[in-house]
């Protein structure tokens, strides 16, 4: 308290505030939410596309993801006469999926209920997520491929991954890795470049197989043998 017994005067630019406002009204309707649920699968998707997996009008569709690109939200792609949306960043994935964390374990819509293949094994924009994803995130700091708390990739993991013939992009300004919350298990799995490298290389393998225009990821006999070969981590 000043010499005159007032308090100090306190900042009145609520610029940050403001925007924060903003970006939670442009994704404060249902129909936009399940655009960019359906965007978490890390792929890009025509309006058209987009219209059918939110069961709206394709001009509605049109009318919801101009509102999201104003936002940041989303970020559109031209190719050719095709237009494609995808998810701004890998930021705005990981904020889906704290918000399905909340809603699914504080606010306990009615009748909410997950498929049992999404807890399993899902996509997380472009990593792995799911109750396998965990067990591969578990084995990865037992077995020393990461620090214990996730941020970093060990002498022994990039060891280990050059092995499997996974080398990291030395030039890329994402985080080398990160432990992600997992909405579903309570608990992390692998994100960051790290993780995004680890499920293009499970992809590629054949050892996953993703489910078209959902989630879903269907991980293969041959991946099943794999991951309990290299990562401990039986399924």
């Amino acid at each position: 308290m000043n010499k005159n017994n007032t308090y100090p005067e306190t900042p009145t630019d609520f610029a940050q505030e403001s925007a924060m406002a903003a970006l939670a009204a442009a994704m404060s309707d249902t129909s936009r939410m399940k655009i960019l649920c359906a965007l978490m699968d890390g792929r890009a998707w025509t309006a058209t596309e987009l219209s059918a997996m939110a069961e709206i009008a394709a001009s509605t569709a049109s009318a919801h993801l101009s509102r999201l690109l104003k936002a940041n939200l989303v970020t559109c792609l031209s190719q050719g006469r095709h237009r494609y949306f995808r998810l701004y960043s890998h930021h705005i994935a990981a904020l889906l999926e704290q918000m399905m964390g909340i809603t699914s374990y504080s606010i306990k819509p009615p009748n909410l209920k997950v498929p049992a293949e999404l807890l399993k094994a899902r996509t997380c924009y472009d990593h792995l997520a799911g109750e396998i994803a965990v067990s591969l995130y578990t084995a990865l700091v037992q077995h020393r491929w990461i620090t214990a708390d996730g941020n970093h990739l060990t002498k022994h993991g990039t060891e280990k991954l050059l092995q499997l013939g996974i080398s990291l992009d030395k030039k890329t300004k994402r985080k080398e890795c990160y432990a992600c919350l997992d909405w579903s298990e309570r608990k992390f799995h692998l994100g960051g470049h790290t993780g995004a490298l680890l499920f293009q290389f499970f992809e590629n393998e054949g050892w996953i197989n993703r489910t078209p225009g959902y989630r879903e990821v269907i991980v293969t006999l041959k991946g099943r043998k794999a991951l309990k070969k290299y990562f401990h981590v039986e399924i």
